[in-house]
């Protein structure tokens, strides 16, 4: 196992949540930027990666189904998650209420996104949700800090975030080399489920981020770099195999 991965995979969640102790001034426009680039991104990558490999396994038959299912999911998911998995931070009742429904969809979410990993044959994946768990982390704050949790307990809330990517690879990878069987016989199937979350969320981002459908210069520049840099991975190593 790359100890690297679970390494960008943590630090990335934790270093955007915990952020939010040293961003004072107004928040919304740098984390909009983040947004759009992330999401141009993970959507770049879906298109160019993921969706021509899992197509090209001897079940692309049915990767169509679980491509829907995990869309499907994902709406589900922000049902009870409110759209923190693309960095929407609402306004919450003053107190000590934990979103327990927040915390639990988010960990979910990060949980599926981290099993595909262990058989990902380039590194545009890992960073592509290393990145969106980024803004993930920095809402997940910015809502336990509108609840009046502490510094401590905010710390605490964003490392199992932020730990839940790293478990669900390092679940993959053992059941990769267990008894139960290798990854092969179900990557293209657990792809198609994450390919279905990152359409839904990247699409979500892209369109959302504006205001009255106006795209910024700030975000059309965000959004080019994103898809220009998984252009990029996509020129160097991705479409040769």
């Amino acid at each position: 196992m790359e100890l690297w991965k679970l390494l960008v995979l943590f630090f990335c969640a934790f270093l955007g949540g915990i952020s939010i102790f040293f961003v004072k001034s107004d928040k919304s426009q740098w984390l909009k930027l983040i947004l759009s680039f992330s999401g141009a991104y993970l959507f770049a990558i879906t298109v160019l990666h993921l969706i021509p490999e899992a197509y090209s396994g001897p079940d692309h038959a049915e990767i169509g189904i679980y491509i829907l299912i995990g869309f499907l999911l994902q709406i589900f998911l922000e049902r009870y998650s409110e759209g923190v998995e693309h960095g929407h931070i609402h306004k919450h009742t003053e107190g000590k209420a934990f979103p327990y429904g927040i915390m639990i969809s988010l960990c979910l979410h990060a949980f599926l996104e981290g099993m595909p990993l262990a058989a990902d044959q380039h590194n545009a994946l890992i960073f592509g949700i290393a990145l969106h768990h980024i803004p993930a982390a920095f809402a997940l704050s910015s809502i336990l800090m509108q609840n009046k949790y502490n510094r401590n307990s905010i710390l605490f809330y964003v490392g199992i975030f932020a730990v839940m990517a790293p478990l669900g690879f390092c679940l993959s990878y053992g059941i990769s080399n267990g008894s139960i069987g290798g990854i092969e016989a179900y990557f293209n199937k657990m792809m198609g489920i994450v390919i279905g979350i990152f359409l839904h969320i990247s699409t979500t981002i892209l369109f959302e981020s504006s205001v009255d459908h106006k795209v910024s210069k700030r975000k059309m520049m965000a959004v080019l770099l994103g898809i220009s840099i998984a252009l990029i991975g996509f020129y160097t190593t991705g479409h040769q195999h």
